[in-house]
């Protein structure tokens, strides 16, 4: 089984250093998500890349995706002014996240404005690496999409096989926040469906978008089972900081099945989500003049956030393993907290 094991990882790494020779210039893109590695070894894969600005981008990514803002701020810094163009945008990218996790919300809006200026530099080069970057760095954020973004489907093509794949995450949420549920669950399955080889970390964004949808589609087996597929993934490496964003679009899923089971992943993954969330909302809100609450418990705000879609309190209570009259009460502190007296008020508190 280990000689096994070892065969196997030597044959991913061949594999992805010649997908990184064949795909030229993208490269230096956001690698870790290029790369196709077995759950539990990711930093040993890393450990075996190249020594180069490549590796030192992976590695923060690793940090980042690791739920350790602090450490990938540190080893992005050196390269927000690099001369290479796909390091210098990833760095931005993961710049940007990592200070909204710790707050820096200045350092934040200075790497998305450095973003949105890389896609006024006509040059042809990298088109899609400056799509996928600055549409992560927009849709994620449930900002509007920059007017300077090239076509999706001519960007797609040039992707390296791990970077189209988060892009179709990114698509999936995108079409999840025009309220096209169905349209976003099918890429999102299509796109599994089409992956040869295992890319751990698009593969949990894209099972978390799957979670999203099921979860407004009234599916919540399929939820679960998408949401299961993603921890599969995602524990043995601890690549948590995706389910802490993704807490208030989750539905209670999180409550329902990681709690349980896994408390103390459970707990740090909330730990995520109240400081991911802070920074968030300090970013929307004055952005896009709405006001998505900011004073609800986690569970409360995935009990609002299932009411607001109309959900009944015996939906809500079966769904999250709690009793209605349980629910009842979350609801009653909910709106005394937002002060607004009846439930169909909550969507103007919600995410969308």
């Amino acid at each position: 089984m280990r000689i096994e094991k070892e065969e196997k990882r030597e044959k991913n790494t061949e594999i992805f250093e010649k997908e990184r020779k064949e795909s030229n210039c993208y490269d230096n893109v956001m690698p870790l998500l290029q790369m196709s590695f077995c759950p539990g070894e990711c930093l040993d894969f890393i450990k075996k890349m190249k020594e180069g600005s490549a590796k030192g981008i992976a590695l923060a990514e690793y940090y980042y995706f690791s739920g350790q803002a602090e450490k990938a701020v540190k080893a992005v810094k050196k390269y927000l002014m690099s001369e290479q163009e796909g390091i210098r945008l990833s760095a931005c990218l993961i710049y940007a996240y990592a200070n909204l996790f710790l707050g820096q919300t200045v350092q934040t809006r200075w790497a998305l404005a450095e973003i949105k200026n890389d896609l006024t530099v006509s040059d042809g080069k990298l088109v899609g690496a400056k799509f996928f970057i600055a549409s992560a760095a927009a849709v994620l954020l449930h900002l509007p999409m920059p007017k300077e973004l090239p076509d999706l489907r001519e960007s797609l093509e040039e992707l390296p096989v791990g970077l189209r794949a988060f892009a179709m995450y990114v698509q999936s949420h995108y079409l999840y926040l025009q309220k096209e549920y169905a349209k976003s669950l099918g890429i999102v399955e299509a796109t599994l469906v089409m992956m040869t080889k295992e890319y751990p970390i698009p593969e949990i964004y894209l099972h978390l978008a799957a979670v999203m949808d099921c979860v407004n589609l009234r599916q919540p087996d399929q939820a679960r089972k998408h949401l299961l597929a993603a921890w599969k993934l995602a524990k043995p490496d601890d690549l948590i900081e995706g389910f802490g964003e993704h807490h208030g679009l989750l539905g209670g899923m999180l409550e329902a099945v990681i709690k349980k089971e896994w408390p103390g992943d459970f707990k740090r993954i909330i730990a995520i989500t109240y400081q991911f969330s802070d920074g968030w909302r300090k970013i929307h809100n004055p952005a896009t003049g709405n006001d998505v609450a900011d004073n609800l418990t986690t569970t409360e705000f995935s009990v609002a956030m299932l009411a607001a879609r109309g959900w009944t309190n015996q939906e809500i209570g079966r769904h999250m393993n709690i009793s209605p009259n349980t629910v009842k009460h979350y609801i009653s502190v909910i709106l005394q907290k937002l002060h607004i007296n009846h439930r169909q008020e909550l969507k103007r508190y919600m995410l969308q």
